[in-house]
């Protein structure tokens, strides 16, 4: 596969494995490149992405739009600490099922451990930036980006 199928295939993996997990309807709005720094506002998720290809997965979102998706998944209002915990496990079942994902294409992936990020943040260091945007009803848009430092 070349480099611009593999990430084709992966932008197409991780909104199968968004679908999967997140039990809201949602609009993915076309991908676009992105350039550094991609300024974060209120709150993310990073997980490094590593095998055969190299780079990471950042959830790039919002308190209220967590809350809707823990309130959706869990019956109930996910707010205070708890709002930094999901974050981190949201990002995990997202990164989890897309390694499920492209592992039936004989892909090998493996995540890191979530790593949570509150406030305004810069993001710095990457060769190439996919971002897809998510529009969940009433919230403010969300992102999710994937970097590439390798393919």
């Amino acid at each position: 596969m070349t480099d611009s199928l593999t990430i084709q295939h992966i932008l197409n993996s991780t909104i199968q494995s968004l679908n999967a997990v997140i039990p809201l309807k949602f609009n993915v709005l076309p991908p676009s490149l992105t350039t550094q720094p991609y300024e974060q506002k209120e709150l993310s998720v990073l997980i490094a992405l590593l095998g055969d290809v190299r780079g990471r997965l950042i959830i790039d979102t919002n308190e209220a739009t967590i809350s809707q998706i823990g309130e959706a998944m869990f019956g109930m209002k996910i707010e205070g600490e708890m709002i930094e915990s999901f974050t981190g496990e949201l990002g995990n079942m997202v990164a989890g099922n897309l390694c499920t994902l492209l592992e039936k294409d004989e892909m090998t992936l493996d995540i890191s451990p979530p790593t949570v990020l509150t406030g305004e943040t810069k993001y710095y260091g990457f060769k190439q930036a996919f971002k897809l945007p998510l529009n969940f009803n009433d919230a403010p848009l969300s992102n999710v980006l994937l970097t590439i430092d390798d393919v």
